[in-house]
């Protein structure tokens, strides 16, 4: 059985455009429909199916090429002709439907840029970075902040169209207003993004001086932005779409809040853990004794034992960070270091002599450390 004319089934002329040829195909799609027709759904089925071959045959300017100059036998596969005619219809009556009605309702199908002005490609803007420096106590505790960035705004002087005020925008008479414009290669003519509007349909004559027609203008923002309490150096807060602005109505990027904690005079952080170093006097470290060693929290005291050397660690458990996401507070690691006494006048010196001298005398009791390492090294040279 000879299939019908194509321009037949739609009822359109050969020289239809994609927008009247578009209306025809969603007013025959909706009198098809089950719950719209009079007819039995085995008919109406029948009936989908020739207008929505008839449509896709049509809308694709290869394929309409193809049909235009060889009818049937260049686009029907069976023929010899173009590939892709009648094929995709194996599926059942739900599954050609819900292609047909993703396109007139917008519902993303694959069907949905056929025939119309799919417009330039939107792109998601790019992300911004905003370094922020912090003390250590700010970092330990957490805070609230604001900050200024630069952002994208409405254009008050053209009211965000890029027109220039008193004028507006026109549709493109290179395209007019599909955005693509047909190309011969060869055989065929294939659609390109048009070129004097980049595919959006339209452009402006006269753009808008402040903005020169982009119809958005660069200012500053404050943004309210929570430091949480035991953020680390380097970790990023993400403020979401205040980023820059996409391109052709695509989304905006993120703005991320980059922590740099300072260097701090007494503490070093590692993770949720806090050193320090801590110097005692001579005398302390010899005969021990109450310190007093700072926190982030305050001062906590501390009993030194007898005989501390340098490089003797004490751990102070708790009183270190609690982090992002830890359940309790890292610890604080104090680290002696015994000061040497300094520009000491002639009666100090003569004290210190004697002192050593009853020290020698009482042999290795003193200074275990020292007896072992220079018989190490006595062993060493034998």
């Amino acid at each position: 059985m000879a299939k019908r004319d194509y321009y037949e089934i739609l009822g359109v002329s050969k020289n239809v455009s994609d927008v009247e040829l578009k209306k025809a195909y969603r007013k025959l799609a909706m009198k098809y429909h089950p719950d719209r027709n009079t007819e039995s759904s085995e008919i109406a089925e029948e009936k989908f199916k020739e207008v929505k071959e008839a449509y896709e045959m049509l809308s694709d300017a290869q394929k309409r090429a193809a049909y235009d100059r060889y009818g049937h036998a260049g686009v029907d596969p069976n023929m010899g002709g173009f590939s892709g005619g009648a094929q995709g219809f194996s599926g059942g009556f739900t599954d050609a439907f819900g292609d047909i009605f993703g396109d007139i309702f917008g519902a993303g199908s694959a069907g949905g840029q056929r025939g119309g002005r799919s417009g330039p490609k939107a792109y998601r803007g790019s992300d911004l970075r905003y370094n922020m420096e912090v003390t250590l106590e700010q970092a330990a505790n957490g805070f609230d902040t604001q900050i200024r960035v630069p952002s994208w705004q409405a254009c008050d002087f053209c009211n965000g169209d890029g027109a220039k005020r008193g004028t507006k925008i026109e549709i493109c008479g290179t395209c007019n207003g599909n955005g693509s414009v047909p190309m011969a290669q060869g055989f065929f003519n294939i659609q390109q993004t048009c070129p004097k509007c980049n595919g959006t349909g339209s452009y402006i004559p006269e753009p808008c001086t402040h903005c020169h027609g982009t119809g958005k203008v660069k200012k500053t923002k404050t943004l309210e932005v929570k430091i949480p309490a035991g953020i680390e150096d380097g970790m990023r807060i993400r403020s979401t779409g205040n980023g820059e602005p996409g391109v052709n109505d695509g989304p905006s990027g993120d703005l991320y809040v980059e922590i740099h904690i300072k260097t701090h005079n007494v503490f070093e952080r590692d993770g949720n853990d806090l050193h320090c170093q801590m110097p005692i006097s001579f005398a302390t470290a010899a005969l021990g004794g109450g310190i007093d060693v700072p926190t982030l929290h305050g001062k906590a005291t501390f009993t030194v034992p007898e005989g501390t050397q340098t490089g003797k660690t004490f751990r102070l458990r708790g009183k270190g960070i609690k982090g992002v996401h830890a359940a309790y507070p890292g610890d604080l690691y104090v680290h002696m270091q015994v000061e040497i006494p300094v520009k000491l006048d002639d009666a100090q010196k003569e004290i210190l002599r004697s002192f050593d001298t009853a020290l020698k005398e009482g042999g290795a009791r003193h200074s275990p450390q020292s007896k072992g390492w220079f018989e190490r090294v006595k062993q060493f040279f034998e």
